[in-house]
C-alpha cells in the first residue's frame, strides 16, 4: 500500500516559508549596522572582561554600555566611535556568560538609535552572535 505524502511535504514547506518569513527572507535589512559596528566582550583567565567597540564610520555620538545580570548593573557612557573598557570579573559565572549580556545604546548620525547586544566569551572560544537593532 502507497504512503501518503501530501501532509509531510506540506509540512515541510510550511516550515520553510516559516524560516524564511522569520529570518527576514534572503536580504537583511541589519547588513549596513553588521558592516560598520563591532562589538567583542572577552574574558581573559586573569579576571577580567575586555569590552571593545569599533564603528567604522566615524559617526558615533554617544554610547552607552550596559552589563547586565550583575548584582550591581555596570553602566558607561562614552562619546567616542572606539573604546576598549576593562571590567574586573573574579569568577566565570555559574551558570554561563549569556546571564551577563553586553548592551549597547549607541546614537549615531546616519542610524540614529542602534542597540547592539553580544556575549562574553572566552579566549579561543567561537564569538557568540551580535544582534542588532534600530528605533
Amino acid at each position: 500500500m502507497a504512503k501518503k505524502l501530501g501532509p509531510p511535504i506540506l509540512l515541510g514547506v510550511f516550515t520553510i516559508l516559516a524560516i524564511v518569513f522569520l529570518t527576514g527572507g534572503a536580504t537583511d535589512d541589519k547588513d549596513p549596522l553588521r558592516e560598520n559596528f563591532q562589538l567583542e566582550a572577552i574574558y581573559y583567565n586573569a579576571g577580567y572582561v575586555e569590552i571593545s567597540y569599533l564603528d567604522k564610520s566615524d559617526k558615533t555620538t554617544s554610547v552607552v554600555l550596559e552589563i547586565l545580570g550583575m548584582e550591581n548593573t555596570f553602566q558607561k557612557s562614552f562619546t567616542d566611535s572606539e573604546f576598549i573598557e576593562i571590567i574586573e570579573f573574579q569568577n566565570k559565572p555559574k551558570y554561563g556568560w549569556a546571564i551577563h549580556p553586553i548592551v549597547l545604546e549607541v546614537e549615531h548620525e546616519e542610524f540614529g538609535h542602534v542597540q547592539i547586544k553580544t556575549e562574553i566569551h572566552e579566549m579561543n572560544t567561537p564569538i557568540p552572535n551580535t544582534i542588532y537593532s534600530l528605533s
